[in-house]
C-alpha cells in the first residue's frame, strides 16, 4: 500500500471530523434555545455517529491501515477545532504589570 491511497481515508476523516463537530457546535446553538435540551443532545449524538461510522467504512472498507489514517484525520481535525474555538482568557485586572 502506498501513500497515495492513504490521502483520500486521511480527507475522508478530516471531512467527517468537520461534519461532527460542526454538527455538535449547531446542536449546542440549538438546543440552548430548546425547551427539549436533552432530545436535541440525544438525536443529534445518534445522526453524528452514525454519519461518521457510515463515511469511515465506506472510506476505509476492510483495510486497518485506511482505518489508521481516517482515524487520524479525524483527531488531528478534533484538535484543531478545539484550539480554534478555545475562549480567549479574560484578566480582570487590565494588562497592566503590578
Amino acid at each position: 500500500m502506498n501513500e497515495l491511497s492513504l490521502l483520500a481515508p486521511l480527507l475522508a476523516g478530516v471531512v467527517l471530523g468537520i461534519l461532527f463537530f460542526g454538527g455538535l457546535w449547531w446542536t449546542v446553538r440549538r438546543a440552548i434555545a430548546s425547551q427539549w435540551v436533552g432530545l436535541w443532545f440525544f438525536a443529534s449524538l445518534l445522526v453524528r455517529t452514525a454519519i461518521v461510522l457510515v463515511g469511515l467504512y465506506l472510506a476505509c472498507g476492510d483495510t486497518w491501515q485506511r482505518w489508521l489514517a481516517a482515524l487520524f484525520g479525524f483527531v488531528v481535525t478534533r484538535l484543531f477545532i478545539m484550539r480554534l474555538s478555545r475562549p480567549t482568557p479574560v484578566n480582570p485586572e487590565g494588562d497592566h504589570a503590578p
